[in-house]
């Protein structure tokens, strides 16, 4: 009778090893003061220290630890078809810090847990690299993370990503939207383009119905997209927006009522969940750039454009609802970090929703 090994059930444990000894360095890259080293340890280490003179970027009076948690969704099927794997773990780091910060959060760390078909240390590497280099983006550190290897439940070429994070804000500084009131200004701040939503309908009208491949060349749109490969749009990494947001907060925190970071579910729906009830927030028509990948796809697809409105961020990643008198300090801050950003609205009184100005 022949004797199993775990090799011989799809999990090769020196492979493992491998792939654990090429992840060091790329956490060690997002490492901050509050890092406690624990080699060999179970479990990361982050020092809470908010006393005068501590590492934080600001002192916290009152601190709430905030918590948040996202994926990157079937985006992860693009970087497959495409075999590049670096920026989806930008995506996964930027899903969650983005979140964060609408509640006026500090990022502090990370964590990730990466599912995969199989043992490749080399992919693995890949997409802890872009996870690391979303954390230097966000100011955040990779405090740990965990690997399964689960051959019976993906495909070899398949993996599924989940990211953690935790951030700190002072209790009474907490964003959540109760201040909102008519008369507020609605700042809406542009996407990198998809970002990481919507992709299940991206691929059934990309690659379903149009027929194209991640290799093909998009042509005759007349827009920027002339030229460029399928699969380089479609693999665009989410726009991180911590650091220009804190930058505001630490300007004009008070100034600042609402924030909502433009996800699954689009404009109307994701603001809405910002606003008290008495207030309605009026969104201009036309007054931001809709990027071209939005027009290209809704033409491929047919779809209708309340539809679009609906799975797609359109343009806008994230959105400030800020006192009138500040908006001319916001702008300022953002034209700094080389944000685009438009006026797209208003706050009057009425049924708590989001609607467009008629």
């Amino acid at each position: 009778m022949s004797k199993v090994t775990y090799k011989d059930s799809g999990v090769d444990l020196e492979l493992y090893r491998q792939a654990m000894s090429r992840l060091p360095a790329h956490m060690n890259r997002t490492e901050t003061p509050r890092v406690r080293r624990l080699p060999g340890g179970f479990a990361g280490l982050f020092q809470l220290d908010f006393e005068k003179g501590s590492p934080f970027r600001r002192n916290y009076e009152d601190p709430v630890l905030i918590s948040c948690t996202d994926g990157v969704g079937t985006k992860l099927k693009i970087a497959v078809m495409m075999d590049r794997h670096t920026t989806v773990g930008i995506d996964l780091v930027a899903m969650s810090v983005n979140d964060a910060i609408c509640c006026g959060a500090e990022p502090l760390f990370f964590l990730d847990y990466v599912a995969m078909g199989k043992d490749q240390p080399v992919l693995l590497e890949q997409i802890v690299s872009g996870i690391s280099d979303g954390c230097v983006q966000a100011g955040c550190a990779l405090l740990g993370g965990e690997t399964a290897i689960m051959p019976d439940m993906y495909a070899p070429e398949d993996y599924d990503l989940g990211g953690f994070c935790v951030g700190v804000a002072s209790r009474k500084e907490i964003i959540d939207g109760q201040t909102v009131k008519p008369g507020d200004v609605v700042l809406g701040v542009a996407s990198n383009g998809l970002h990481s939503n919507g992709f299940s309908l991206v691929r059934k009208v990309v690659f379903e119905m149009a027929g194209l491949n991640v290799g093909d060349t998009i042509e005759k749109t007349g827009t920027a997209l002339d030229g460029r490969l399928v699969g380089d749009v479609l693999l665009e990494p989410t726009k991180i927006y911590v650091r220009p947001v804190l930058n505001v907060l630490e300007t004009c925190r008070t100034a600042v009522h609402g924030i909502a970071h433009i996800t699954g579910g689009g404009l109307f729906e994701n603001l809405e969940r910002v606003l008290p009830e008495g207030v309605q927030v009026r969104i201009a028509p036309e007054s931001w750039e809709i990027p071209p990948v939005f027009q290209w796809l809704q033409k491929l697809g047919d779809i209708q454009t309340e539809e679009m409105f609906q799975v797609f961020n359109m343009g806008l990643g994230l959105v400030l609802v800020v006192e009138p008198e500040k908006v001319a300090t916001i702008q300022t801050i953002f034209q700094e970090n080389g944000l685009s950003h438009w006026t797209i609205g208003k706050v009057v009184a009425g049924n708590r929703s989001v609607v467009w100005d008629s």
